[in-house]
């Protein structure tokens, strides 16, 4: 029996039904559905998920070679959420599903992500370092979300991707001292190196420099961008989450950075702060 849950996503969504799933058969197929509130309009949004478990299918030869030309044509409209079974991926999946984005993302356990998600997210298995299963995750992905450190300075090409959004803690680690410094400084250094690539990349970036990420719910406070806020303030995981999705609207030509955490600006025109903040960082 698998219990799925999410708790007060106040600032995004919130989960007011608890799904218990239960099923003796395998290959049973049976459903329920999440019941949303959407933050924007505060219309209740249901969302009905289904659980399907097949067998795998060996893929031949002609199979291959039909997957690579429908790869080739295929229109790039989703988002990849990177490390998307952490609670970091979980809050940026869920606010994808209620913005109706087509979602992929990549998991440890396809099982536990259907069975929280259903067929309205592509839960992919593999590991990154393999250029082919790469190049497979990114089929038909405009934008990737990367919620924590690690994965663009793991994998070769991301050829086609129009938008990379990252969400490093490296303003928090660098805040550090002490047994916490040496607890975070692999951490540390996978997001440097994410940054370094990404930045070389050529592929259009947002890097969102958070505050340290705490489990409070979203939504009830307003946000500060001023430099170095990132270091001394803190932010909901569910904010964090919401800016992420928002960010979506705006692709800059090359690439930005900035700084958030929670404070006192209520924002109504997210397109027209992230331009603003651009034209700001470019100054």
């Amino acid at each position: 029996m698998v219990l799925v849950c999410a708790s007060s996503l106040s600032s995004t969504l919130s989960l007011t039904k608890f799904v218990p799933f239960t099923s003796q058969i395998p290959t049973t197929t049976f459903g329920s559905s999440f019941i949303f509130n959407n933050r924007d309009n505060n219309v209740p949004v249901v969302v009905p998920l289904l659980f399907v478990c097949h067998a795998k299918k060996k893929i031949g030869f002609f199979d291959q070679i039909l997957d690579y030309i429908e790869a080739e044509d295929e229109v790039r409209d989703a988002v990849l959420v990177t490390d998307g079974d952490s609670e970091m991926g979980q809050m940026v999946i869920l606010s994808l599903i209620v913005n109706k984005s087509r979602v992929k993302a990549l998991v440890k356990d396809k099982r536990v992500a259907l069975e929280a998600f259903g067929n309205y997210v592509e839960s992919m298995v593999g590991d990154t370092s393999d250029n082919r299963f790469v190049k497979k995750a990114l089929r038909g992905v405009r934008t990737i979300i990367c919620p924590n450190e690690g994965f663009i300075s793991s994998v070769g090409s991301l050829q086609g991707v129009k938008h990379v959004i990252l969400l490093p803690q490296l303003s928090v680690y660098s805040g550090k001292l002490g047994i916490q410094s040496m607890m975070k400084s692999n951490a540390k250094k996978l997001a440097e190196q994410d940054e370094s690539v990404l930045k070389t990349s050529g592929i259009p970036y947002t890097i969102i420099r958070t505050g340290e990420l705490q489990d409070t719910p979203g939504g009830q406070q307003g946000f500060t961008f001023d430099k170095g806020c990132a270091g001394s303030g803190s932010i909901s995981k569910e904010d964090a989450a919401f800016i992420c999705v928002k960010a979506l609207e705006f692709v800059p030509q090359t690439g930005f950075t900035f700084e958030v955490a929670n404070g006192e600006n209520k924002i109504s025109d997210w397109k027209e702060c992230l331009v603003t903040l651009m034209e700001k960082s470019s100054q």
